[in-house]
């Protein structure tokens, strides 16, 4: 398990989690762009430059969000994850939605719950109260590893992606990040 500080063991490999800088926008590209290419993961279909990525770093550190990177022994990147705003607008200054991916060889070792551990933390310190995952019906590990920590499926939304000639939904899953008030329920009678 990873500790506080963001440095510690996952999967029997020393990791240390840190914020991204534009120089490790490579890294990112190389594990970011096969997923893009090959997977049901995310309805995306265009590879992300170089450039790209890292002015997405920069915008991310300007807004006060968060983009950290997993680095593996000798450096090498395990995976990213990012949040931003929801959506434009004051009203939703306080509700973030995050993007996570991890190489491969890096799935299923703790490594994703201590980025999302840090990425939380992160959200929390900046004042968010909840983060929105967006989960292509395409990628049922990703559904399951976010119900595992702790979000909540709010929503199904029937074929609003297309990728490989398929129609995908997306399952919208929220976690709340303050307190509420103890026993409070929403509609599904989920404890929030």
């Amino acid at each position: 398990m990873t500790q506080q500080d963001g440095s510690g063991q996952a999967g029997g490999a020393a990791l240390r989690i840190r914020p991204a800088g534009p120089g490790d926008a490579p890294a990112v590209a190389a594990l970011w762009n096969p997923v893009i290419a090959e997977t049901l993961v995310t309805f995306e279909s265009a590879r992300k430059s170089v450039e790209e990525i890292a002015a997405l770093i920069r915008a991310r550190e300007a807004a006060g969000h968060g983009f950290f990177v997993a680095e593996a022994a000798a450096g090498a990147l395990a995976g990213f994850a990012h949040y931003g705003q929801f959506r434009a607008g004051r009203g939703y200054r306080r509700t973030m939605e995050h993007s996570i991916i991890l190489g491969e060889a890096a799935r299923g070792g703790g490594i994703g719950r201590a980025m999302m551990d840090a990425l939380e933390a992160h959200a929390r310190a900046g004042g968010a109260h909840s983060l929105i995952a967006g989960v292509s019906s395409g990628n049922p590990a990703g559904r399951a590893f976010h119900a595992a920590i702790g979000y909540g499926e709010i929503a199904v939304l029937p074929e609003v992606g297309r990728k490989f000639g398929r129609w995908l939904d997306l399952i919208v899953m929220q976690k709340f990040l303050g307190e509420t008030p103890a026993g409070a329920a929403d509609s599904a009678g989920r404890n929030r």
